[in-house]
C-alpha cells in the first residue's frame, strides 16, 4: 500500500493524517501538542474510534516528527511505503505563490519569508528537514497558506505607504489561510450547484485565528488578514486591525523592542487581552457575568459583521453564499447568529432552528443555515485543509498539478455530501 503524509507545523503543536494514496481515506491521524515544554504528548486516532497516546518530551518540530515516526510503526504502518509528504507552510511571500516539489531553492526562500511568519515558518522548516531525514524517498511537497490569495489585484494587496517599502521590503498584504478558503469555496460552490468560476462568496474561518476572504468568480479577491497574519478580525490572542502609532506609541512608552511587541499582538492581545480568555467558548459561558467577556464578544462580533459588510460592497453586492467554517465557524451557533442577525435587507435571512441544528462535532459536516427564499445563501461547511495538502500533492507527484486551482481537478470539488 502506498501512503501520503499531510503535516501541520504550527507554534508548539504538529498535526498530522496518514492517506491511503488510492482510496484518499484517512488511515490515521495525531496531534503533538506542547512541543517545547516539558509536558508534550501526542495523540494518534484511528478510523474506529480508538485511539493512542504518548507522553514524551519534543523539544523542537524535528523531535516530535521522529516521535511521530515511531508512533507509526508501532500502528504497523510500513514508513517506506510513504510515497509523498505535503507540508502546510504558512507563508511563501510572493515568490512561492502556489504548491511545488520542495528543494533547496524552495527551502531557502521559506527561510527568507520566516520574519514575517516568526511563528509558522521556522516549525515548518524544521518539520521539513526531518521529513527528508526519516522518509528520504518520499516526494516532499509546500502546500502555501498564502498561494489562494495570490489572485488579489494588485491596488487590493498593496499598502499605501512609500512605494520603496513594497519594492524593496515586499511589504503588502499576502492572506492565510488560503487551503481552508479554497476548500470550502469549492465545496460552497458544490452546493449551489453551480462552477466555481461563476461563484461570488463570502467565506469566513472562525477559529483562534481567524480570517474573512471576498471571493469572486471563484477567485480571492480580498482577505482580512494582510503582511501577518495580527490583522483583520479581532481573534483569540490577534487584535486584528489596530492603528499603527498606537503600536509605536506603546513600544517607546514601554520601552519594548520589536520583539516584545511582538508577543504582545501574537499572543497576549485579542480576546485574551481584553478578557483573560482566548476560546470563544470560555468567553460566551462567562459574558454574563462577566463585563469584560461581554466587551470582548461584542467586539468579536462587530469586526466580523464589518468585514462581511464590506466585501458585500467590494462585490458590488452580488455575493451568491456566505461560509462559516474552523472550529468557531463550525460549532459556535450562537455566533454565527450574532454575526447575521438583522440583515435581512442585506439579502440574509436566516433560519435560526437550521443554525442551532449546525454543529460540526455532532456531526454535521454542511448545513445550509438560511430560509428558501433567502437571496444570499448562507452555508456552514466544515474545512478539510489536509485534503487539500494530500490532492496538491499527489497531483504534483503524478505530473498533473495546475497553480490555477479553477483549473484543478479537485475531488472535493464535485463530491455529493448531505447537508
Amino acid at each position: 500500500m502506498d501512503y501520503v503524509l499531510s503535516l501541520n507545523c504550527g507554534s508548539s503543536s504538529l498535526k498530522y493524517k496518514l492517506f491511503d494514496a488510492d482510496t484518499k481515506q484517512v488511515v490515521l491521524s495525531g496531534l503533538a501538542e506542547k512541543i517545547g515544554l516539558p509536558d508534550s504528548f501526542i495523540t494518534q486516532k484511528y478510523p474506529d474510534g480508538k485511539r493512542s497516546e504518548l507522553m514524551v518530551v519534543m523539544r523542537n518540530h524535528g523531535e516530535a516528527l521522529n516521535q511521530v515516526m515511531g508512533m507509526l510503526h508501532q500502528a504497523s504502518i510500513d514508513t517506506n511505503e510513504i510515497k509523498g509528504v505535503g507540508h502546510r507552510v504558512v507563508l511563501g511571500g510572493d515568490k512561492l505563490v502556489s504548491s511545488c516539489k520542495i528543494t533547496d531553492d524552495v527551502i531557502d526562500k521559506i527561510r527568507e519569508f520566516s520574519p514575517i511568519a516568526p511563528l509558522h515558518n521556522p516549525p515548518a522548516l524544521s518539520g521539513i528537514n526531518t521529513a527528508f531525514q526519516v522518509m528520504p524517498n518520499a516526494v516532499q511537497v509546500a502546500v502555501f497558506d498564502n498561494a489562494f490569495h495570490q489572485t488579489m489585484p494588485e491596488h487590493v494587496f498593496r499598502y499605501a505607504v512609500p512605494d520603496a517599502w513594497y519594492s524593496q521590503l515586499k511589504v503588502r498584504k499576502y492572506g492565510y489561510h488560503g487551503t481552508s478558503h479554497l476548500y470550502v469555496s469549492k465545496r460552497a460552490a458544490a452546493l449551489l450547484g453551480k462552477d466555481a468560476s461563476e461563484c461570488n462568496l463570502i467565506t469566513v474561518h472562525l477559529g483562534s485565528g481567524a480570517s474573512v476572504a471576498a471571493i469572486k468568480n471563484g477567485k480571492c479577491f480580498d482577505t482580512s488578514m494582510g503582511f501577518t497574519p495580527i490583522t483583520g478580525l479581532v481573534m483569540g490572542t490577534r487584535p486584528g486591525n489596530v492603528d499603527a502609532s498606537a503600536v509605536l506609541y506603546v513600544m517607546q512608552k514601554l520601552g519594548l523592542s520589536a520583539n516584545e511587541i511582538t508577543t504582545h499582538l501574537n499572543k497576549e492581545s485579542g480576546m485574551l487581552g481584553m478578557c483573560k480568555f482566548s476560546d470563544l467558548r470560555d468567553v460566551e459561558e462567562n459574558m454574563e457575568t462577566n463585563d469584560k467577556c461581554r466587551l470582548a464578544l461584542d467586539k468579536t462580533v462587530l469586526s466580523v459583521r464589518q468585514t462581511i459588510g464590506a466585501y458585500m460592497a467590494t462585490l458590488d453586492g452580488k455575493v451568491d453564499a456566505i461560509v462559516f467554517t474552523a472550529g468557531g465557524g463550525e460549532n459556535d451557533t450562537y455566533i454565527r447568529e450574532r454575526c447575521l442577525e438583522n440583515l435581512d435587507a442585506m439579502g440574509i435571512k436566516l433560519d435560526k432552528a437550521k443554525n442551532a441544528s449546525a454543529i460540526g462535532r455532532k456531526g454535521t459536516t454542511e448545513a445550509e443555515l438560511t430560509t428558501p427564499d433567502s437571496p444570499i445563501k448562507v452555508f456552514m461547511i466544515a474545512t478539510n485543509e489536509e485534503l487539500v495538502l494530500l490532492e496538491d500533492t499527489l497531483a504534483i507527484m503524478n505530473g498533473t498539478y495546475n497553480p490555477d486551482h479553477l483549473k484543478m481537478n479537485y475531488s472535493f470539488a464535485k463530491m455529493n455530501k448531505s447537508r
